[in-house]
Protein backbone atom coordinates (compact mmCIF):
# COMPACT_ATOMS: atom_id res chain seq x y z
CA UNK A 1 0.00 0.00 0.00
CA UNK A 2 1.37 3.38 -0.99
CA UNK A 3 1.10 6.17 1.66
CA UNK A 4 2.66 9.54 1.56
CA UNK A 5 2.65 12.70 4.29
CA UNK A 6 2.89 15.82 2.94
CA UNK A 7 3.53 18.49 4.92
CA UNK A 8 5.14 22.34 5.89
CA UNK A 9 2.67 24.10 2.94
CA UNK A 10 0.68 27.27 4.44
CA UNK A 11 0.18 30.74 3.99
CA UNK A 12 3.05 33.65 3.53
CA UNK A 13 3.45 36.75 2.41
CA UNK A 14 5.83 37.54 -0.92
CA UNK A 15 9.46 37.00 -0.39
CA UNK A 16 9.25 34.76 2.84
CA UNK A 17 10.44 30.98 2.78
CA UNK A 18 8.53 27.83 3.49
CA UNK A 19 9.85 24.30 3.48
CA UNK A 20 7.73 21.22 2.33
CA UNK A 21 8.17 17.50 3.25
CA UNK A 22 6.86 14.19 1.77
CA UNK A 23 7.73 11.15 3.51
CA UNK A 24 7.09 7.95 1.21
CA UNK A 25 6.11 5.27 3.96
CA UNK A 26 4.43 2.94 1.74
CA UNK A 27 5.88 -0.24 0.04
CA UNK A 28 9.41 0.20 -1.93
CA UNK A 29 11.51 -1.59 -3.70
CA UNK A 30 13.60 0.80 -5.77
CA UNK A 31 13.15 4.31 -6.30
CA UNK A 32 13.90 5.87 -9.24
CA UNK A 33 13.17 10.00 -8.25
CA UNK A 34 11.15 12.06 -6.04
CA UNK A 35 10.02 15.10 -7.10
CA UNK A 36 7.57 17.78 -6.31
CA UNK A 37 4.54 19.17 -8.71
CA UNK A 38 2.47 22.09 -8.55
CA UNK A 39 -0.96 23.56 -9.72
CA UNK A 40 -2.79 26.33 -9.70
CA UNK A 41 -6.48 27.30 -9.71
CA UNK A 42 -7.17 27.08 -13.72
CA UNK A 43 -4.30 25.81 -14.81
CA UNK A 44 -2.52 22.09 -15.49
CA UNK A 45 -0.38 20.50 -13.26
CA UNK A 46 3.66 21.00 -13.62
CA UNK A 47 6.91 20.37 -12.78
CA UNK A 48 9.02 22.57 -9.83
CA UNK A 49 11.77 20.10 -8.72
CA UNK A 50 13.08 16.40 -9.42
CA UNK A 51 15.86 14.93 -7.67
CA UNK A 52 17.26 11.23 -9.05
CA UNK A 53 18.61 8.55 -6.82
CA UNK A 54 22.01 9.59 -7.34
CA UNK A 55 21.29 13.15 -6.55
CA UNK A 56 21.00 14.89 -10.04
CA UNK A 57 18.49 17.87 -9.57
CA UNK A 58 16.33 19.53 -12.44
CA UNK A 59 14.26 22.72 -11.58
CA UNK A 60 11.25 24.42 -13.64
CA UNK A 61 12.77 27.78 -14.73
CA UNK A 62 10.60 29.74 -13.06
CA UNK A 63 12.41 28.61 -9.68
CA UNK A 64 15.52 28.20 -10.09
CA UNK A 65 17.72 29.98 -7.69
CA UNK A 66 15.17 30.24 -5.42
CA UNK A 67 13.76 26.92 -4.58
CA UNK A 68 15.92 23.79 -3.71
CA UNK A 69 15.20 20.30 -3.41
CA UNK A 70 17.07 17.64 -1.46
CA UNK A 71 16.17 13.58 -0.28
CA UNK A 72 17.00 11.24 2.63
CA UNK A 73 17.31 8.38 0.71
CA UNK A 74 17.49 5.95 3.88
CA UNK A 75 14.25 7.82 5.12
CA UNK A 76 12.33 8.14 1.66
CA UNK A 77 11.43 11.57 2.55
CA UNK A 78 12.12 14.37 -0.28
CA UNK A 79 12.45 17.93 0.67
CA UNK A 80 11.49 21.30 -1.22
CA UNK A 81 12.77 24.47 0.04
CA UNK A 82 11.06 27.71 -1.26
CA UNK A 83 13.05 31.06 -0.55
CA UNK A 84 11.72 34.23 -2.08
CA UNK A 85 8.41 33.40 -2.50
CA UNK A 86 6.43 34.99 -4.86
CA UNK A 87 2.62 35.04 -5.49
CA UNK A 88 2.72 33.15 -8.48
CA UNK A 89 3.98 29.74 -6.46
CA UNK A 90 1.00 30.29 -5.06
CA UNK A 91 -0.71 26.18 -5.91
CA UNK A 92 -1.19 23.07 -4.48
CA UNK A 93 1.79 21.27 -4.29
CA UNK A 94 2.25 17.49 -5.12
CA UNK A 95 4.94 14.75 -4.45
CA UNK A 96 6.15 12.80 -6.75
CA UNK A 97 7.90 9.07 -6.76
CA UNK A 98 8.93 7.09 -9.25
CA UNK A 99 9.47 3.84 -8.16
CA UNK A 100 8.89 0.22 -7.98
CA UNK A 101 6.88 -0.20 -5.19
CA UNK A 102 7.09 -4.19 -4.97
CA UNK A 103 9.92 -6.74 -6.47
CA UNK A 104 7.29 -8.13 -9.03
CA UNK A 105 7.26 -4.82 -10.60
CA UNK A 106 8.42 -4.71 -14.12
CA UNK A 107 8.57 -0.86 -14.27
CA UNK A 108 8.86 1.88 -12.01
CA UNK A 109 5.32 3.77 -11.84
CA UNK A 110 4.41 7.44 -10.54
CA UNK A 111 3.22 7.66 -7.42
CA UNK A 112 1.14 10.86 -5.94
CA UNK A 113 0.67 12.62 -2.60
CA UNK A 114 -2.48 14.64 -1.84
CA UNK A 115 -1.10 17.73 -2.14
CA UNK A 116 -0.47 20.63 0.12
CA UNK A 117 -1.62 24.56 -0.45
CA UNK A 118 1.13 26.89 -0.80
CA UNK A 119 -0.20 30.35 -0.70
CA UNK A 120 1.71 33.75 -0.86
CA UNK A 121 0.12 37.08 -0.48
CA UNK A 122 1.50 40.21 -2.11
Amino acid sequence: QVQFVESGGGLVQAGESLRLSCVDSGSTFSIDAMGWYRQAPGKQRELVATISSGGNTNYADSVKGRFTISRDNAKNIVHLQMNNLKPEDTAVYYCNVRKKATIFDTRARDYWGQGTQVTVSS
